[in-house]
């Protein structure tokens, strides 16, 4: 007889890799990047919708507006049309469910049912004050925890 083992379910994870320096490269292709970097993109990964709604976002944030769902789709679709990009990924639920994993690492704010990068703020700072001290700091403290319980 098999014993199953209860799958073990992380409290809190992050995907970081490191790339070249950004020069020389387009707008999307470094939110792109920035995707591929904190792992909202994976490597080779052709369904890239992600990365149009972060570039959206950050170009309505020039502007301070906050956006709806359905306007950020809007804008996403005319984007790829644009660019010449297929548009997969672009059905509703999706959109919503990319806007998500960008709250979820808070990057985006919902606000009275409209989104926005958090605050306005300059993505670097969220990345250092969000991300960095506090969301990546509660993960290392807990792996030293399980590495010093092993003492």
């Amino acid at each position: 007889m098999t014993k199953t083992i209860s799958k073990e379910i992380p409290l809190a994870e992050i995907t970081l890799r490191r790339y070249e320096k950004p020069s020389k490269l387009s707008e999307r292709d470094i939110v792109r990047k920035l995707c591929l970097s904190i792992g909202l993109l994976q490597p080779g990964d052709s369904r890239d919708v992600i990365v149009d709604i972060l570039h959206v976002l950050l170009n309505a944030k020039k502007q301070k507006k906050a956006l709806t769902s359905e306007e950020i789709e809007k804008e996403v679709i005319n984007t790829r049309k644009k660019q010449k990009l297929a548009l997969q990924g672009i059905a509703s639920s999706n959109i919503r469910r990319q806007i998500k994993r960008l709250r979820d690492l808070f990057l985006v704010e919902k606000v009275k049912n409209q989104y926005r990068i958090t605050e306005f703020e300059e993505l670097n700072v969220i990345f250092e004050e969000k991300i960095e001290k506090f969301y990546l700091k509660s993960i290392v403290d807990r792996v030293k925890e399980y590495f010093e319980s092993l003492r």
